[in-house]
């Protein structure tokens, strides 16, 4: 790709409808289209159903609890080819269709139908006796290669469960009242508990963790992984719809509402240019770093460590180590005349309460020379620009919802007794943190271990799991053109399962924030804790521009283009050519996603923050300014901002222009030092004692509100009234109830008591 061609890239929940309905699929499983099909005439054949699309409906319903029936047969190939036969039908009866379109009216209306007979429900029952097939799991562990054959009956039911969920969750076109009712009924439903006391998302999370233990290779990640992302969103709710909720409960605190939505000011904004921008300029650097490689500066190097010991990547380090925007010798940055007349800057500023308070402590320090404790109004004694100051910060003033949850369970730590915490709103993202807390810790070391192993800088020599069990074919490509179709499928593949996982992380990340802080700091700190912040580093230390261009797909192979009207000869020249897009969309969008959740992770920590000078970001995140997208160079340049005063002054003074351009492109806080702070190399912070303090905040929430029934048990009310104690109902259990006479035989007048010495005891 051209760096210097701007991408036309809209950020989205998903891609479109046809694009993540295709990435369900691999290339290896094209022959089991066919498979399907043959399975579904068989029993249609049997029963006297004719065509699909010609059936009437009493017909179809009737076809549909037989289907329904053979799922619940003990026979395991009877019941794979109903399951195969359901498949077809959520497909869109492909072998009956003459044109796109048509096929997915078909998927729209077969889908419904599957949910509304409770099929969907079955498929989730049959999921979990997948879960639990150790006969499977063991056939995988013996093997020393686990193919794709080993995962049938998981695939096919997955492939039902994931249509199914994306076309629900997808609003249609023309869609009417019913169809809106239909779909919000399933959006409900999906988060709760389906398969015994488990919503499906955990069921999902627990095959994830067993696939990265090692009891289950065989588990087809890249599908689970998929059907877990869109459940999540579906039952959560989109990141575009975050916004109106954030405003309604910041309304219901009697806050004002946001500012801004993010995602249409990013759609107004232009990538970055020179001189706002160093990205056109990294290409001309390295001739300088050359010429410069025995000379370095203290300051531009104030940390020892990296993100990985290997010896290419270490050099690729060294030679980034200065990473200054040009040749020339700093100087202050003009304006220059921009291509879109802009009035003001993108975003609307803003100032926390902690940022008034420290302001007027310093300059009451400064001219009256004491302190009014817990008085913002006060200005005695100040002189008129202090006055005109105040006025500015109060004018930008924002207080974050986080802000009020935090002191809310602080006065909840203080007054347990007059300040209880009443009640709970059982809300989607409530229900599952609770369903998912007790293995949260496994779930995210799970997620980052396959981030890791399908991120495009990992070698093969560091992978310890195996994420290309449901791709390989039992038998490896004998000829060129096979060869040249595995290895487009491998990497499209691994980009699929990191745009589901980053996906994932940053809806949890999003809607556990919005839920309740504490929520958002658990999952984050772990995250942390299993190195989330230099795995995210070392997938960004690469070719971004090659990354966010590449063709790894043959657009004939891709579904349903490789089974509707006829397909043309596959070539070398035609599996090469690819969409003729000059973007990958899941690329870009893994990227803004991982951007997104190292923007999480390190916001106001300053722990966190000194993570990314040791790691060296600086010069990793500045390669990624070349991508010309709006919305991903801006969270590139607030992670740049987060750590620009750590890294001294002479890496400011030699990168002028990235400052420039967080000037004008990232939201500014008052007060803040971020562009002439000084060095903070040798500040004394304690990052552990941060993170522990943190901990020990969240520790009290989660045994507050999840522990001992929500009651801490030092503050448990005692019930000493003699009536309402037996007169509670106890359950017995039906071997008490048998054996009761020889209870009281034995324990009871089988016994002397001693009830003067009882009594005296008391």
């Amino acid at each position: 790709m051209n760096d210097s061609i701007d991408i036309d890239f809209i950020y989205d929940d998903a891609d479109r409808y046809c694009s993540e309905i295709a990435e369900l699929y691999s290339y290896t499983e094209d022959c089991e289209f066919v498979h399907t099909q043959c399975s579904y005439e068989e029993l249609s054949k049997a029963h006297g159903l004719p065509r699909w699309i010609t059936a009437s409906q009493s017909e179809q319903k009737r076809f549909l609890v037989t289907l329904q029936n053979m799922l619940e047969v003990a026979e395991k190939e009877r019941r794979m080819v109903a399951m195969q036969a359901i498949l077809y039908l959520v497909q869109g009866v492909f072998g009956e269709v003459d044109s796109e379109e048509e096929h997915l009216e078909q998927v729209q209306k077969n889908a419904r139908l599957v949910y509304e007979f409770g099929i969907f429900n079955s498929f989730v029952e049959l999921l979990g006796m997948e879960l639990e097939n150790t006969a499977a799991a063991t056939s995988a562990l013996r093997k020393p290669a686990v193919s794709v054959a080993d995962s049938r009956e998981l695939r096919c039911i997955l492939n039902v469960l994931y249509t199914v969920v994306e076309t629900l969750r997808t609003p249609r076109e023309e869609e009417n009242d019913e169809d809106k009712q239909v779909r919000d009924a399933f959006k409900q439903e999906i988060g709760q508990p389906m398969l015994g006391e488990d919503p499906l998302a955990i069921v999902l999370f627990t095959m994830v963790t067993r696939f990265c233990s090692g009891s289950a290779p065989h588990f087809p990640m890249k599908k689970v992984l998929l059907l877990l992302w869109k459940v999540t969103l579906t039952s959560l709710g989109g990141l575009r719809d975050l916004q109106e909720q954030k405003n309604s409960v910041r309304q219901q605190h009697n806050l004002p509402p946001l500012p801004e939505d993010t995602y249409e000011v990013c759609r107004t904004m232009r990538p970055a240019s020179p001189p706002a921008s160093a990205a056109d300029l990294i290409e001309q650097q390295a001739p300088r770093r050359g010429a410069r490689g025995g000379k370095r500066s203290s300051l531009d190097d104030p940390f020892e460590g990296g993100l990985d010991r290997d010896d290419d990547l270490m050099r690729e380090m060294e030679g980034l180590k200065t990473g200054s925007d040009d040749e020339m010798p700093p100087t202050p940055p003009r304006p220059a005349t921009p291509s879109v007349v802009q009035k003001s800057l993108p975003w609307k500023p803003k100032v926390r309460q902690k940022d008034l308070e420290q302001f007027l402590e310093q300059t009451r320090a400064k001219f009256v020379g004491f302190q009014v404790k817990n008085d913002h109004t006060s200005l005695a004694g100040l002189p008129q620009p202090i006055h005109e100051g105040v006025k500015v910060l109060k004018q930008h003033l924002y207080q974050s919802l986080s802000e009020l949850q935090i002191k809310r369970e602080e006065e909840i730590a203080k007054n347990p007794l007059s300040r209880p915490e009443t009640s709970v709103d059982q809300t989607p993202s409530e229900c599952l943190y609770q369903a998912m807390l007790p293995n949260l810790p496994q779930y995210m070391i799970a997620l980052l271990k396959l981030l890791l192993a399908a991120a495009p800088t990992s070698k093969a020599k560091t992978e310890s799991i195996n994420i290309l069990s449901d791709v390989l074919p039992e038998e490896m490509p004998t000829t060129v053109l096979q060869s040249m179709k595995l290895g487009i499928d491998v990497n499209r593949h691994k980009e699929i399962i990191v745009k589901a996982i980053s996906g994932l992380l940053l809806l949890l990340l999003k809607h556990f924030k919005l839920n309740h802080i504490y929520q958002f700091e658990f999952t984050s700190q772990h995250l942390v804790f299993a190195n989330c912040i230099p795995l995210v580093l070392k997938f960004f230390n690469q070719n971004i521009l090659s990354y966010v261009s590449a063709k790894n797909g043959v657009p004939a192979l891709e579904f349903p283009k490789c089974v509707i009207g006829d397909q043309p000869e596959l070539t070398a020249e035609n599996i090469e050519s690819g969409d003729g897009a000059n973007y990958c969309w899941r690329n870009i969008f893994s990227c803004i996603n991982l951007l997104r959740i190292l923007n999480k992770l390190t916001k106001w920590k300053h722990s966190r923050t000194m993570m990314l000078v040791v790691f060296k970001s600086a010069p990793i995140l500045k390669r990624a300014l070349k991508v010309r997208q709006a919305m991903l160079q801006l969270y590139v340049l607030k992670l740049l901002k987060l750590q620009t005063k750590y890294l001294g002054r002479q890496w400011r003074k030699s990168n002028m222009k990235t400052m420039s351009a967080i000037y004008q492109k990232v939201r500014h806080r008052l007060g803040d030092d971020w562009a002439y702070g000084n060095d903070m190399d040798a500040r004394p912070w304690d990052f552990q004692a941060e993170e522990c303090a943190l901990r020990a905040c969240v520790d009290r929430f989660n045994n507050r509100r999840y522990g001992n029934n929500g009651m801490d048990p030092d503050f448990k009310p005692v019930d000493n009234c003699l009536l309402s104690v037996l007169g509670e109902n106890v359950d017995l259990s039906e071997e008490f109830k048998d054996n009761y006479e020889r209870w009281l035989d034995q324990e009871v007048f089988g016994r002397q008591v001693d009830w003067d010495l009882m009594i005296d005891r008391c």
